[in-house]
């Protein structure tokens, strides 16, 4: 038997989750392998089936398991594709206290993903105590060293002045939504803030209520983009 952690604040069906979920992705239970049957997992964590149905629930959302017609859950052949940000943005938005920080290149993926969350908020089907949203994204005020012109790896200004524009309207947009809750009274203390450092990132990280961590390298590509009027080669920092 493995207990559930008693002074986990985390409700028990997410405890289990998470146990399986580090299984899974540990390869401690194969890719294609039959997970223990309900009843097995329910006495092994001493919870309730009711429970174990909610944690394979949220490991069949993620995309780590399936279940077959009479036959049973099984994990996913292919664990290791990309994971879907938005379900555990939704799923971090039903706590009572709520914190996304975000460190990467614009915030444009953050701006949608919180977008269904905040307007549950303002509908009232979500009512956190506490929401703090923090951004970290480049300075564009300062010469980068990625993205850089394909032909001398020279920092663009043009490509600059664009990648500021968009982090602007995307982290604004954050601020602005997230202050509209706290000056309607729809949750008692929401704030955001952002913050510019010097150096572009080579990943974006996202921290989920201090409990789970996301992050994605981005690869570089060549792009090619009209900047002041003129077609210019960069080697692009992709999302």
């Amino acid at each position: 038997m493995d207990p559930l952690d008693p002074d986990d604040p985390r409700p028990p069906y997410q405890q289990v989750a998470n146990a399986l979920r580090a299984a899974i992705l540990t390869r401690t239970i194969a890719p294609g392998e039959k997970l223990p049957s309900g009843p097995q997992l329910a006495e092994r964590y001493g919870v309730a089936r009711m429970t174990v149905q909610q944690a394979i629930r949220v490991l069949r959302d993620e995309g780590l398991v399936v279940s077959r017609q009479g036959s049973g859950v099984y994990v996913r052949e292919r664990t290791e594709r990309p994971v879907g940000l938005r379900p555990h943005i939704e799923r971090a938005f039903e706590q009572s206290a709520v914190t996304i920080d975000f460190a990467g290149f614009s915030g444009e993926t953050l701006h949608g993903a919180i977008a269904e969350p905040l307007d549950k908020i303002r509908h009232g089907r979500l009512r956190p105590e506490s929401l703090s949203v923090r951004v970290l994204v480049p300075d564009a005020s300062v010469p980068w060293s990625l993205p850089a012109r394909v032909e001398d790896l020279t920092d663009s200004p043009a490509f600059r002045r664009r990648a500021g524009r968009i982090m602007e309207r995307h982290a604004l947009a954050i601020v602005d939504a997230v202050t509209e809750l706290a000056d309607l009274g729809l949750v008692d203390g929401a704030t955001a803030v952002v913050k510019t450092w010097p150096s572009p990132p080579q990943f974006k990280l996202y921290l989920l209520n201090r409990a789970y961590a996301f992050f994605g390298y981005y690869p570089v590509r060549e792009h090619k983009l009209k900047l002041d009027g003129e077609p210019d080669a960069i080697w692009d920092l992709m999302g």
